[in-house]
């Protein structure tokens, strides 16, 4: 994972711990306060929403346990690995970069793409100037590679 996506990570987690889960317990108090509960929808919906936030909790610290942090900047390599900001030019001339993060990290529509996804598995390991074949669900095509930076 890199430092930004440990970042959010950690945000999410203080969020939910500090501000989300308290609110949800307060409403939950609250509801309970009333008496009848078996027809109660903040009450319901409250005890539901706090079980998911639980789970989000020990979902975001078990990942954290079990993280290695790689930060892109301090890589001095001319192969694509984890955290490159690649440049590729597909059949048509057509210009894309994307960033190879960690699976909690990816975000298409801001160039980041998972180390697990197609094109990152045929990308890493390869130089600039390297013609790779993509494998993707509607056919395989051939990107170059044109650049490659850690940032």
């Amino acid at each position: 994972m890199t430092p930004l996506g440990l970042k959010k990570i950690q945000d999410e987690l203080q969020h939910l711990l500090h501000i989300e889960r308290p609110q949800i317990v307060k409403t939950v108090s609250w509801a309970a306060a009333l008496g009848d509960r078996s027809e109660n929808a903040d009450y319901i919906y409250g005890k539901r929403r706090l079980r998911e936030i639980d789970s989000r909790i020990r979902f975001l610290q078990k990942r954290l346990d079990n993280i290695d942090v790689v930060d892109p900047a301090t890589v001095k390599s001319d192969k694509i690995s984890f955290g490159a900001t690649v440049t590729i030019e597909d059949e048509e001339g057509k210009a894309a970069t994307y960033q190879i993060v960690g699976a909690d990290e990816f975000n298409v529509s801001e160039g980041k793409i998972s180390w697990q996804s197609p094109l990152a598995k045929s990308l890493i390991g390869k130089k600039v100037g390297d013609e790779v074949i993509v494998n993707r669900p509607k056919g395989n095509s051939t990107v170059i590679v044109t650049g490659i930076k850690y940032i």
